[in-house]
């Protein structure tokens, strides 16, 4: 089930989303009047989706697009008239965010809404390759400092500091990472 934020100054626009939304499957959808409201929103939780129906309460909408591809890894969609300023269709595009004009048909939304979902996805994708490629480059730089006190304290060379820490881990079977901690513990002071 997906976290859907909708933001919406109107009752009439709230009702029609929330209509399209549950045609689309079992979604957990929260409310936001304005944009402050919506940021509060995106703070607090995850959320899969922000479904920005323009004009807000306290501003056009561009805003919390930008506000929300800098800080959250949601999908963004902002349904705005079609006579939108064409700065604000590029802010909201630069911002990674999905522009449907009305008049809005179903099958439109509809396509917007998946293809939305499929960025989300793909964006998580992302953000945990790039958290274990963060882990990797933390290892890498623990296990060095450790080799570095194995050269400076044992007097090791660095392929003998490194086959020393390999040799570790495999004989008490637990990853690099620990032995360079527990070295570490050991002799850095």
């Amino acid at each position: 089930m997906s976290r859907i934020l909708l933001a919406s100054g109107s009752l009439k626009g709230r009702d029609f989303f929330v209509h399209l939304i549950k045609e689309y499957g079992d979604h957990e959808v929260l409310f936001a009047g304005s944009g402050k409201d919506a940021r509060g929103a995106l703070s607090r939780g995850d959320i899969d989706l922000l479904i920005i129906h323009a004009p807000l309460a306290d501003e056009f909408g561009e805003e919390l697009a930008e506000h929300a591809s800098r800080n959250s890894y949601c999908g963004i969609i902002m349904v705005a008239k079609s006579d939108a300023d064409a700065r604000t269709i590029l802010r909201v595009e630069k911002a990674g965010g999905l522009l449907a004009l009305t008049p809005l048909s179903k099958s439109l939304f509809r396509q917007t809404f998946r293809l939305a979902c499929a960025t989300r996805n793909r964006m998580l994708g992302i953000q945990n390759e790039n958290k274990k490629l963060s882990r990797r480059l933390e290892d890498m730089g623990l296990i060095d400092r450790a080799k570095c006190v194995l050269i400076q304290v044992l007097g090791m060379t660095e392929p003998q500091a490194h086959r020393y820490i390999e040799k570790q881990a495999m004989d008490m079977r637990v990853p690099r990472r620990q032995v360079a901690e527990e070295l570490l513990k050991t002799y850095e002071v």
